[in-house]
């Protein structure tokens, strides 16, 4: 019986992420061959917008870019280590949102920013740090998309997890509305909702647990969570966690570490809290209650090399979400992350 349950899991395992490890290791780069004839002409409006980012797309116009976002995250971090999952989470909820587009940067009225699920988010400061010195070096060239990715790609390096190539060529969009931001799970949503959200964006149930495993760092407010401390606590919640949190919940937007073992570590200590109804959300302790992601969770927690490897391609694909690529997209390259072009 054990051995037709292993042969299952690593059957199911496998036939999610195997598409996906092949997505990650061959990007398309190749372009189209010259040709008089046309209909060797491929037009961009017609290929999946993913398809036509690259790894090499600033390398004429703007060769810096990359070295000069890890420059100036490396500065911010080292300032603030609480930055790292600050702008890994940032990037999620922009990418949550109509696509990877920095639509959660725009700052005006009504705008994702302005939403209350918004309330907690940062790391606004220092992408516009960023894009403010990109434009002196290369005026008009580097969108404030790009510039998240490649920024929480860093941030995750800079936090002890994994590196990975971020393709670029993504434009910033130019609507940004602040019920849609309400939309992004807040922790109090059941595992089923959330295989939906995250299938509704090109992501899978494995994208969702590996993801989720960015919890292995950064903190939560405690509204998130409040739910599950009352005078009938929740019972998944461990009990001498449950006491200690009760104590730093002085308000609603008091924080709490999401891995209260090894809260500093990129690690696998997140799956393994789950195990030991250790997870602060209840969207994270459903993880590993819910039949159909816990063997993913059980995986993950022994095979730190299998989170670090996956969790790169997990977040090469949440990175390619509703890109903003083709001509159709009407996309642009802002000058300012806060607003669109006049």
């Amino acid at each position: 019986m054990e051995i037709m349950k292993l042969y299952y899991l690593m059957t199911l395992f496998v036939s999610i992420i195997s598409p996906f490890v092949v997505l990650a290791i061959n990007p398309i780069t190749s372009k189209p061959t010259t040709s008089s004839s046309k209909s060797s002409i491929i037009n961009p409006n017609n290929l999946p917008a993913e398809a036509l980012l690259s790894v090499s797309h600033y390398r004429k116009t703007c060769p810096d870019a990359e070295a000069i976002i890890h420059r100036r995250m490396r500065a911010w971090i080292n300032k603030d280590p609480t930055l790292a999952p600050a702008i890994i989470r940032l990037h999620f909820h922009d990418c949550a949102v109509r696509g990877c587009d920095a639509s959660v940067l725009l700052n005006h009225k009504g705008s994702e920013r302005a939403a209350l699920s918004s309330k907690t988010l940062r790391g606004f400061r220092e992408i516009n740090d960023i894009k403010s010195v990109l434009e002196k070096k290369c005026p008009k060239t580097v969108s404030c998309a790009d510039i998240l990715a490649a920024a929480a790609r860093d941030a995750t390096i800079f936090a002890g997890g994994p590196f990975w190539e971020v393709p670029f060529g993504r434009k910033d969009g130019r609507v940004s509305l602040a019920k849609e931001a309400e939309l992004v799970p807040q922790g109090r949503e059941n595992t089923k909702g959330l295989i939906k959200f995250f299938e509704a964006r090109g992501l899978n149930m494995l994208d969702l647990v590996v993801l989720s495993g960015a919890h292995t760092i950064g903190r939560s407010a405690c509204h998130a969570f409040q739910h599950r401390l009352g005078k009938t606590p929740d019972p998944s919640l461990n009990v001498t966690l449950l006491n200690v949190v009760r104590k730093k919940c002085k308000t609603g937007y008091s924080l709490v570490d999401l891995d209260a073992t090894t809260p500093k570590k990129f690690d696998t200590m997140y799956y393994s809290n789950l195990m030991n109804k250790k997870g602060l959300l209840s969207t994270d302790q459903q993880l590993y209650s819910d039949q159909i992601t816990s063997p993913f969770v059980s995986a993950l927690a022994t095979q730190p090399n299998l989170f670090e490897s996956q969790f790169a391609v997990s977040m090469i694909k949440l990175g390619n979400v509703q890109v903003k690529t083709r001509p159709r997209d009407k996309g642009e390259i802002r000058v300012n992350c806060n607003f669109v072009n006049a």
